[in-house]
Formats: structure tokens, sequence, C-alpha cells
């Protein structure tokens, strides 16, 4: 599938959505002028120092205040970045105060927005403790937790960091249980860990499968095609494979190529095409399933690229099935 496809199926985590300021607070009102003021220097600045009081109720001031700053105006999140707001956050995330815990969370994903701002994230030690919240916090710490290590993995070097500290199986758990926000927040940050043929295994013995496979058969959950194409990237390996078809997944794609929107046709066509390339046994299965109607009317209708997956696959579901099996398809394994 083009990175077209996938841009357009994953809307990238722009900002947090947890709850504003309470619009009577006058000192709300405050700093909500403070966030369009063009000079917020001395703010960033007191905010930064607020971060390390031994005052629990001063930090978690500072890091609400901070969320906002960085939430609303873009240009504030490299000048606290700067000022040495980052490693202050960090320790936050660790808090055993739920709220501290997640109000640092979500100050590190909103300066996360800056590009400037993600290595310096990462190499701070972020990483680990977004984990942690991950598996531990609230479900807003989770589902901004899930963001912030997407924007994190956004850079190549940090994906298999990632993978290794842990992220993986409360991400899984986390598209199998959350909100819809966490679900999408989950597969999105998914879709981009697992880039990595570590990762992708990773999440295979996680168990991603039975929620992907889920979500795909439910045509009203909004996640049909963001979970279609992580299962596309994960397809490559030979245990996911074998994990789809163990979760029921190819009579789910069948019907995707069937009754589908055109997005949704050519990435399960494309997924049972990988699945079928190299396993006589996955073609007969498929082939039971009665897929090849579908595909001829996909064939036939489908975008230019659908028509040539569809195209592909008939031509493997139509060669023989036992007997003299062509010398092409005789050593294949499953």
């Amino acid at each position: 599938m083009s990175n077209n496809d996938d841009s357009a199926a994953f809307s990238d985590c722009n900002s947090d959505r947890s709850g504003e300021f309470s619009s009577a607070s006058s000192q709300n009102r405050q700093l909500l002028i403070a966030c369009a003021a063009e000079n917020s220097d001395d703010l960033i600045r007191r905010l930064v120092a607020d971060l390390d009081s031994c005052s629990i109720d001063q930090q978690k001031q500072a890091a609400m205040e901070i969320r906002l700053l960085a939430k609303n105006k873009p240009e504030n999140r490299f000048k606290i970045a700067k000022s040495g707001a980052i490693a202050p956050l960090i320790s936050l995330i660790s808090s055993t105060d739920s709220q501290v815990q997640e109000y640092g969370v979500t100050a590190i994903l909103n300066l996360s927005l800056c590009d400037e701002n993600k290595d310096l994230i990462a190499s701070c030690g972020a990483i680990k403790p977004l984990v942690r919240a991950l598996k531990t916090g609230n479900p807003t710490a989770k589902e901004n937790a899930a963001c912030a290590l997407l924007r994190l993995s956004q850079m190549e070097e940090n994906k298999i960091v990632i993978g290794r500290s842990g992220a993986i199986p409360p991400l899984v758990s986390l598209l199998g249980n959350g909100s819809f926000r966490g679900k999408k927040d989950a597969c999105t940050a998914l879709y981009s860990i697992c880039s990595s043929k570590e990762n992708k295994m990773r999440a295979v013995q996680a168990g991603i499968m039975k929620p992907l496979v889920e979500l795909m058969a439910d045509f009203g959950s909004n996640m049909v095609d963001k979970s279609a194409f992580v299962l596309s990237i994960l397809v490559s390996i030979p245990e996911a494979r074998t994990s789809l078809v163990e979760e029921s997944g190819i009579p789910v794609l069948v019907e995707i190529v069937e009754v589908g929107s055109q997005r949704q046709k050519e990435i399960a066509a494309a997924i049972l095409l990988q699945l079928c390339e190299d396993s006589l046994v996955y073609r007969n299965m498929v082939a039971r399933e009665g897929a090849i109607p579908p595909l001829v009317a996909l064939s036939q209708s489908g975008t230019s690229r659908a028509k040539q997956k569809a195209e592909t696959l008939i031509e493997l579901l139509r060669q023989p099935r036992s007997g003299n099996v062509s010398t092409r398809t005789s050593g294949l394994s499953v």
C-alpha cells in the first residue's frame, strides 16, 4: 500500500484532548490571556521552576499550565523545551499521583508535536516512563502516552527502543479494551512502531491478531481501515500469517472484499494475496470461503491497483489445489 493510503487512514495525534480549565476562574482567564500574548517567556520560566517545587499541587498546576501553553501556541513548544521543562516533566510521569502523571504525559505529548523537540525528549529518557504510564495510568494518560510514543516513533532509531521498552503489549491491550480514541491512538502507534521486523514479532506474541480481526469484522467500529493497514504490515512475517488464520481472519477478509469500501477491498485483497503467495493450504482455505466471485467483481470495478491484486490472487486460487500441483507451487510451505 502507498504512503498516501497510510496518511488517509491514520490521522496523527495533533494535541491532547484533555479537559480544559473552568472558565469561571480568574486565574485561568489570566493563563488564557498569557497564551494569546506575544511574549510568554516570563511565564514559561516561572512554570518550569515550579515543576521542581516540593509541593505536588504546585507541580500539578505548573504541568497543567505548560500543557495548555504548548497545546494552544505551537511556537511555545520549542520555547518550553529550551527553558528546561522536559526533564522535570519526565520525572512527573513517574508520579504516584495519577493526575500529576496525566499532566506530565500530556505536556510531553504536546511538546513532541514540535519536531525539533522529539530527539531531546527521547534522549532525556522519556520512553520508559511513557511505557509505564501506558501500562498503569488513568485512561487519559494511557491514550496520551500512546500518542507521545507515536510521535517519538517517527524517528526511526526510536522504534526498536520503544519495542524493547515493553510498549507493544500495553498498546495491544489498549487496542482491544480502550475507548474509541484509545483504540485509534493505539492502532496508529502500532502501525508506526511495527514497521520494524523485531516489533512485528512482538506484536504477534502480544496477541495483536485477535483485536485486529475483531475490529475488521465490525464495520460499525470505524476501525476497519486502520486495523487492516496494521495487519498489512504484519503479514510479511510467517508468524503473523499463522496467527491471522488461527483467529479466523480469512472469512473476515473475504467479507471485506465483498462488501467493504473500495479502499477496504483493496487492502483486504492485498493481505489475502500476501497470505496465499507462499501457501497452497491457505489458498485452499481462501477459495473455500468463496473469495473468487468478489475478487472477480473487484478485478472489474476496483482501482487499478485493486484490479491488479485481485487478478493475481484469482490466478493463484485457480491453480490446481491438490494432486499434480505445478512445479512453481509444489514446494511451498504453509
